[in-house]
């Protein structure tokens, strides 16, 4: 299919899965900030996980197509219409040449839907990925946001089944319970009282806030022992910082991959993806959990696109896939143990497959 973006929105950037690999070097990895929404609307549509689609802030773009193919929107409930028709989200609808995607408005829940089409969008692929990166200008289209009158082709489609859905348990979680956070790697750099005004206290999200960072603003500070600098490390995904005025920011999908302030903790991924559908103003709290309770969370999100896939291979009229491991002949290894040796210090890891 051929897309013309007849209105681009207020932020309709290219993104996948991010540019992963290159952090050594400087380069941030990007990609889909509701990573959960954007697989499950290429496993939607028989896409490749990674495959990229649109991302679009608040309200999304005016889209006609050329050609006919299929489409699943996911994410915030942005209020998507074809042919000025209502329809649904979590779901595969069919679109075809003349056809236009168009969208009312953010409804109350969640900040950014995504675009997910059949084949993908088809862009240059720069170091392994096709997400946008607007600060550096690589990626997606010309490494900036959707313009009016931009075309963008999709790739060959996979195999589909119109009016498939994403069931309602199987769809992220968008409510607004607490970020879950590993406590690290600098929380000693922290002391004790400001660990419990972090975890006690109740944020709004900063209008400042961009895809490189959600800022929080709160009446309480939080102290450090020795002021907020460190030697510069490397900056994970979801990491909280607290720099020099005592608020914390969370890391998001195109955080820098080094920095010098403190860090408290890391929010888990799943839920930095819940907190990119925070619209500026919502109140947020933090929440510790263990590194072990952290496992159990990526396992359950394994889990449910597991049973996706199954669900919608059920659509397809034949057994549903078995899940990875689970014999039928896959001999993908699932798991095993390593010696490593970093900076001299030697380290025993073990590692398990999630999906």
């Amino acid at each position: 299919m051929k897309l013309t973006i007849q209105s681009p929105g207020p932020l309709t950037t290219v993104q996948d899965l991010g540019r992963w690999g290159w952090q050594a070097i400087g380069m941030p990895v990007s990609g889909a900030m509701d990573a959960p929404a954007l697989v499950r609307g290429n496993i939607l549509l028989g896409n490749p996980d990674g495959a990229a689609g649109l991302e679009m802030t608040m309200t999304g773009p005016t889209v006609s197509f050329d050609g006919d193919g299929a489409v699943a929107i996911t994410g915030a409930d942005l209020q998507p219409r074809i042919n000025s028709t209502p329809v649904a989200n979590w779901t595969v609808l069919n679109v075809k040449s003349g056809d236009v995607l168009s969208f009312a408005g953010a409804c109350g829940k969640g900040f950014r839907a995504y675009l997910c089409v059949s084949g993908g969008v088809d862009v240059p692929p720069v170091m392994g990925s096709r997400s946008t990166y607007m600060k550096a200008k690589i990626g997606g289209l010309e490494g900036r946001k959707l313009a009016k009158d931009d075309v963008l082709m999709t790739g060959e489609g996979g195999s589909f089944v119109v009016g498939a859905t994403c069931p309602e348990n199987l769809r992220p979680d968008y409510s607004n319970a607490p970020l879950r956070t590993v406590l690290g790697p600098q929380d000693d750099y922290i002391k004790p009282e400001g660990i419990k005004t972090f975890f006690e206290s109740e944020y709004k999200i900063s209008s400042s806030s961009d895809r490189m960072g959600t800022r929080m603003e709160g009446d309480k500070l939080i102290e450090h022992v020795k002021g907020p600098d460190i030697v510069s490390d490397a900056i994970p995904m979801g990491a909280v910082q607290i720099p020099g005025q005592g608020l914390p920011i969370v890391m998001m999908a195109d955080r820098q991959t080094t920095g010098g302030y403190v860090k408290i903790g890391v929010v888990h991924a799943i839920d930095v993806a819940r907190l990119s559908q925070f619209m500026p103003g919502s109140s947020v709290r933090f929440t510790k959990i263990t590194q072990e309770q952290g496992i159990e969370i990526s396992k359950s999100e394994a889990n449910m696109l597991n049973m996706l896939r199954a669900h919608v291979a059920q659509a397809h009229s034949r057994p549903a896939a078995p899940p990875v491991g689970a014999g039928g002949g896959h001999s993908q290894q699932q798991s095993g143990a390593m010696n490593i040796i970093v900076n001299g210090e030697k380290f025993f890891v073990t590692w398990e497959r999630l999906s």
